[in-house]
């Protein structure tokens, strides 16, 4: 299969190089790691096993040309680059598969392209690029893909087959809007309280707190402290509790034990600080809209009370303004 990797962060380039490593033409569009990858190929530290990728390196979609897969792992805030990036590598036998935080990715690559070609899905996994062209992987590793238009088809199949080939665990969902939504109770705790807790929980109670350039910002917690600080660990609590019951309204009929699974996932992943943290500790944009902002605003659509979420976003929206103002300490 001819793949094409777009957006060469940690979960592009741990896939990618998953998949360039079971046989695939893998190609990888890149930018300020291309030099680096071109010549050393793409490290994966993997608690499952070290290994070197070698996938063909493009500077522009051009140079890749119409690939089987197109598998899109930018960072939300670049979803304003699609119409540049990907339509010199579609074809009319193409996949689209966006596996992007949040909502609305799918629906943003659907007003570009057919929308029986567009794919999403989600991965759960532990993984940090530490520099160009390394990626290190702690724990975890699974995907789930489903259809952006109705339920699994026969291409569902092998493409989720493509995956487990090459030693990921892949499962096929019927419902790609509810696993969005499964996906969001673990992102919004874990991803949100990672940043918000450089201000503190009283933010959380009081989110003028995040607004004051005179209140200088504390270590930002890792998984391990938010599960295991009470305060910390309640609030992370109560914002599942509020995902659930939006996305229960919403008629994706998520289980309470639901959550219970997620933390008990978490619990292995020792101090790992999540994506959103990483790029708030880097002056980058965060992904506020997809992962904070919409979900709020489909809330309140179905008229459930979210404080803690609201809360939430307040604070975030706070700190993203200051991220490039204030460097910010790490844990």
């Amino acid at each position: 299969m001819k793949i094409a990797v777009v957006g060469c962060g940690a979960v592009g380039s741990y896939y990618g190089a998953k998949l360039w490593a079971a046989g695939h033409e893998t190609h990888f569009l890149l930018r300020s790691d291309y030099d680096v990858v071109r010549r050393n190929g793409v490290r994966i530290r993997s608690y499952q096993g070290d290994f070197t990728a070698h996938p063909y390196c493009a500077r522009e979609p051009g140079e890749i040309g119409p690939s089987e897969l197109v598998l899109i792992a930018l960072k939300t805030t670049a979803n304003d680059q699609f119409a540049r990036l990907l339509p010199p590598l579609v074809g009319p036998q193409t996949v689209l598969m966006t596996l992007q935080n949040g909502l609305g990715n799918p629906e943003r690559l659907a007003g570009l392209f057919p929308a029986e070609q567009v794919m999403g899905g989600h991965c759960f996994v532990c993984l940090n690029r530490v520099e160009p062209g390394v990626v290190v992987h702690t724990d975890h590793g699974q995907i789930a893909i489903g259809e952006y238009i109705g339920g699994p088809r026969p291409r569902t199949h092998q493409i989720a087959d493509v995956f487990r080939r090459a030693g990921v665990q892949c499962d096929v969902v019927e419902n790609l809007g509810r696993a969005h939504w499964e996906k969001l109770l673990w992102n919004i705790p874990f991803n949100g309280l990672g940043v918000a807790g450089a201000a503190g929980p009283d933010a959380l109670d009081n989110p003028e707190l995040a607004t004051d350039p005179m209140r200088p910002l504390g270590p930002c917690p890792t998984t391990d402290k938010l599960i295991g600080d009470e305060k910390w660990f309640g609030i992370v609590r109560e914002l599942m509790a509020e995902v659930t019951a939006v996305a229960n309204a919403l008629g994706f009929n998520i289980p309470d034990t639901f959550a219970d699974e997620l933390i008990t996932k978490t619990r292995t992943m020792g101090a790992y600080k999540a994506s959103t943290l990483i790029d708030f500790e880097r002056g980058k944009p965060l992904e506020l809209e997809s992962m904070f902002i919409e979900p709020l605003r489909q809330a309140r659509a179905a008229g459930v009370h979210t404080p803690r979420l609201a809360a939430l976003c307040e604070v975030l929206c706070a700190l993203d303004k200051r991220r490039q103002i204030q460097q910010v300490p790490s844990a």
